[in-house]
């Protein structure tokens, strides 16, 4: 049976920094994709992704304006039989951000990539003047990423 899967993403622009973005080990896959995750039954959008950050990332966010909704079929990268639907809203921060960053793509320690059935995250930053969509691994994502960059010029 065909599901849909809702998915909810946040876009975090921070002016010395640039656009907070998550690498992932997923099912074997390098992934570079916006914070968020899975909408749960009973759960609003703006809920999902202010309990997505803080699991992902610890930082409790302010949700802002609606930037994108998927508006062509996509089918899952992990489950073919799943169509994703993708919500993403920016999403501020107030004061300094504590996080633990890379500097570069998928720098993973040895151990988080050693078993495939396991999944690992990171973060780093993507200069403003870096932002497009050839940054992120997926089709939805990229269609924001050229949104994005439309908007931070």
């Amino acid at each position: 049976m065909a599901l849909f899967n809702v998915r909810v993403y946040g876009i975090l622009l921070w002016p010395e920094q640039g656009l907070l973005v998550s690498d992932e080990f997923i099912k074997g896959q390098y992934i570079t994709k916006l914070p968020g995750g899975g909408l749960e039954i009973g759960e609003g959008t703006r809920d999902c992704l202010q309990r997505e950050f803080m699991e992902e990332t610890g930082l409790q966010v302010t949700v802002g304006e609606h930037i994108y909704t998927t508006d062509f079929y996509q089918l899952s990268a992990f489950n073919q039989r799943d169509q994703i639907i993708s919500v993403y809203y920016r999403v501020h921060h107030e004061g300094p951000i504590q996080l633990e960053v890379k500097q570069r793509p998928f720098d993973f320690a040895p151990h988080q990539t050693a078993d495939v059935s396991l999944e690992s995250e990171v973060f780093r930053w993507i200069p403003q003047e870096q932002i497009h969509p050839d940054c992120m691994t997926l089709p939805i994502d990229k269609v924001v990423m050229d949104i994005i960059r439309q908007q931070v010029r």
